[in-house]
C-alpha cells in the first residue's frame, strides 16, 4: 500500500497548503485515483500548476461538487441527464478502466482462479462460503482449493466501483438482482466494509482466504492475485489492455445523452465483463470560473499528452472521436 499511501499524504499536504489563485480541486472517484494522480504530478511538471484531488468515493464526490466546494467531481457512477439538469451540472467520460476481483489464496498465482458473474453473485450473497465448493471447483478442476471459509470483503462508502460492480452481478446473477440490485451503496448480505479502493486493496492483501474487488491498477500495484472470469460469450478472459479495449469499442457515446453508458457485460469473445468508464462533473455556471477554466486546460491536456501514463496503469484513453466531442461539450455548456 505504500504506493498509494504516498500519494494521499502527498495530496492532503497539497490540499491544506494550496497557494495558486486558480487552485484546481476535486473530489470523488477512487478507480481513477491512480491516473489522476499520475497525470497531476507530469501537469504539475510542466506548467507549474497544482491538482489537489481527494480520493473520497463517488458517492461523495457527487456531493461535494453538487455542494460546489471543489471545482470538479469524479464519479465512476454517472448521472442521468435529468439529475445533471437538475443540478446544473456537465457530465464527461475521463478514461475508462476494469474492476477486478481479487483474492489472497495461498499458492494460488494471478489469474490462475476461474470466476463467473454467477459465482460471484451466490458468493456475495453469502450462498457459497467455503472456497472448496463444488460449484467453484467445477470452473476450477486443476486447482487445489482450500476448504476455509471464504472472507468476503465489499465497500462501506458509496462507490462507482460498487455501483459497476454490483451491475455486472444483477445483470449474471437473477437471485442478486432480486434481492440486493445495482447501486453506489446496498444492503450487503455479508461481507466486511472497507473504504475506497485503497481500503479493499489493503484488506485483501492481509487477510489469507479473503475476496474482493478494486480497480485494475490497485491488483497491479499492490501485487493482489486477480481472478480470470467467464465473459457473456462463455468465454474465460484475463484482465488485459485487450480485454478492456474489446468491451470499451460497443460504447456509442455520441448517442449517449450526458455520456451515460455503462460498459459491464459487455458482447464479445474477448470482452472483459467488468469494465467501466470514470466520469468528471462540472457546474455550468461555475462559481469560480477562473478555477473551472483552469480545471478545463489540465483535462483538455490529460487527453492530449496523457494517454501513454493511462495505458501504463492499464486505464483505456478515451478515443480521439469521444475527446472532439467533450471539447465541444466544454464550450458549449460551462461558462468560463
Amino acid at each position: 500500500m505504500n504506493f498509494f499511501r504516498t500519494i494521499v499524504a502527498a495530496g492532503l499536504v497539497a490540499v491544506s497548503t494550496s497557494a495558486f489563485a486558480a487552485d484546481i480541486t476535486g473530489a470523488g472517484a477512487t478507480f481513477p485515483f491512480p491516473i489522476y494522480s499520475k497525470w497531476a504530478d507530469a501537469y504539475k511538471k510542466e506548467t507549474g500548476n497544482g491538482l489537489n484531488y481527494q480520493s473520497i468515493g463517488s458517492g461523495a464526490g457527487i456531493k461535494q461538487i453538487q455542494a460546489k466546494t471543489v471545482t470538479f467531481g469524479a464519479t465512476d457512477a454517472p448521472l442521468k441527464a435529468e439529475q445533471l439538469e437538475k443540478d446544473g451540472l456537465v457530465q464527461w467520460p475521463m478514461v475508462m478502466g476494469a474492476i477486478v476481483p481479487v483474492v489472497n489464496l495461498e499458492g494460488i498465482k494471478p489469474g490462475e482462479l476461474v470466476l463467473s458473474g454467477q459465482l460471484l453473485g451466490d458468493i456475495y450473497l453469502g450462498k457459497i462460503t467455503k472456497w472448496d465448493d463444488p460449484a467453484i471447483a467445477k470452473l476450477n478442476p486443476k486447482l487445489k482449493l482450500p476448504s476455509d471459509a471464504i472472507t468476503v470483503v465489499r465497500r462501506s462508502d458509496g462507490s462507482g466501483t460498487t455501483f459497476n460492480f454490483t451491475d455486472y452481478l444483477s445483470k449474471s446473477n437473477a437471485d442478486w438482482k432480486s434481492k440486493v440490485g445495482q447501486g453506489t451503496a446496498v444492503e450487503w448480505p455479508v461481507g466486511v466494509g472497507a473504504k475506497g479502493n485503497e481500503g479493499v486493496a489493503g484488506n485483501i492483501g492481509q487477510t489469507k482466504n479473503a475476496i474482493g474487488y478494486v480497480e485494475y491498477a490497485y491488483a497491479k500495484q499492490n501485487k493482489l492475485t486477480y481472478a480470470a472470469l467467464v465473459n457473456k460469450a462463455g468465454k474465460t478472459v484475463q484482465p488485459t489492455i485487450a480485454a478492456f479495449q474489446a468491451a470499451a469499442s460497443n460504447a456509442d457515446w455520441a448517442k449517449a445523452p450526458g455520456y451515460y453508458v455503462i460498459l459491464t457485460d459487455q458482447p464479445g469473445d474477448a470482452s472483459w465483463p467488468i469494465t467501466a468508464a470514470t466520469f468528471i462533473l462540472m457546474h455550468k455556471e461555475p462559481t469560480d470560473k477562473a478555477a473551472s477554466a483552469e480545471a478545463i486546460k489540465f483535462f483538455k491536456w490529460s487527453f492530449e499528452k496523457g494517454g501513454k501514463a493511462a495505458e501504463e496503469l492499464d486505464y483505456i484513453p478515451m478515443p480521439e472521436s469521444v475527446v472532439k466531442l467533450i471539447e465541444k461539450t466544454w464550450s458549449s455548456d460551462i461558462k468560463s
